[in-house]
């Protein structure tokens, strides 16, 4: 038996039951009515806005691909690489996992379209680099502006280690962009070469990238109640903190583990309005969008089958 093949899915089992049984603990005395009540608390301009910030983070991720497509220069129809970005995204999210898991859609979708096993490999890594360098970039600046956010999880203060922190993570992305401006030499790993992006690619992905993860926020922060609400930026860095422990966990969904960060990072607000506010997230991000996603994967197979691809 490939104990290697069994590993990462245990502990993401691991990592559910865990943070569940946390999350248990720190909602004991809160019923399902009470979450309801706090769902049905959320006003109708709340839930469009929610949507809305929805749309527009599934809408950058889509920008990842056009970003690596025109890193790798080939020319794939927008509506296509649109489909094919949202479906990657919406299963990968929800199973974790999300590269590898990504990269077979990737390979399945973009393979019919002429594109070949190292070009779809340079196309996932630079997807992958994106939201990296978006996270960092984001990071840095969260640090920077709201340091007291690492106050929420130490219960210490550590703010000048929080300011150093961002400053060190932007200079990071500063040398990324200066490393570009040199036209540094590709990476060769055996017979892959991933080429250093240009600076237009770079500017691309420092515009595009940050999108998806401020309006991914956006969801959570819009659905919140306004009684103790800390402020988008401070939403911002919770949720960060939050989904980038969720993707370590590798728990499918980071289900429990999001949720328990996330209510470690505001517990001076309402944890029946921070709850609601997450599911919401869950429905706009997660179940919806994969929920369409398995529609356009059926639909995509049964056109190729028809094709006498499949």
């Amino acid at each position: 038996m490939n104990w290697r093949r069994y590993f990462w899915p245990v502990i993401g089992i691991a990592a559910v039951a865990f943070s569940l049984w946390l999350l248990i603990h720190e909602l004991r005395g809160i019923s399902l009515n009470d979450v309801w009540t706090g769902i049905a608390a959320i006003p109708p301009r709340s839930w469009v806005l929610a949507a809305l910030s929805s749309v527009v983070a599934y809408a950058a991720l889509a920008g990842y691909d056009h970003i690596a497509l025109l890193h790798i220069g080939k020319k794939v129809s927008w509506l296509f690489v649109t489909l094919c970005s949202f479906t990657t995204y919406a299963v990968s999210h929800n199973i974790g996992g999300s590269v590898f898991s990504g990269a077979v859609i990737r390979y399945r979708a973009y393979a019919t379209r002429g594109l070949t096993g190292q070009e779809i490999g340079v196309l996932v890594a630079i997807c992958w680099f994106t939201f990296i360098l978006s996270s960092v970039f984001l990071g840095g600046l969260v640090l920077l502006l709201e340091p007291q956010v690492i106050d929420r999880f130490t219960g210490a203060p550590h703010h000048g280690a929080a300011f150093a922190a961002g400053v060190a993570m932007l200079i990071l992305v500063g040398a990324y962009v200066f490393g570009s401006w040199l036209g540094l030499r590709p990476l060769k790993i055996g017979s892959f070469q991933l080429h250093y992006p240009a600076l237009p690619i770079v500017a691309r992905q420092l515009l595009i990238g940050p999108v998806e993860l401020l309006a991914a926020a956006a969801i959570i922060y819009f659905a919140l109640p306004e009684a103790g609400n800390p402020g988008y930026f401070v939403v911002l860095g919770v949720f960060m903190v939050s989904f980038s422990i969720g993707l370590l966990s590798h728990a499918p969904g980071a289900l429990g583990v999001f949720e328990v960060v996330f209510l470690t990072g505001l517990s001076d607000m309402d944890p029946v309005g921070v709850l609601a506010a997450l599911l919401v997230f869950r429905l706009f991000y997660l179940i919806i969008p994969l929920v369409i996603g398995l529609c356009l994967v059926l639909f995509f197979e049964h056109s190729q089958y028809s094709k006498g691809e499949g």
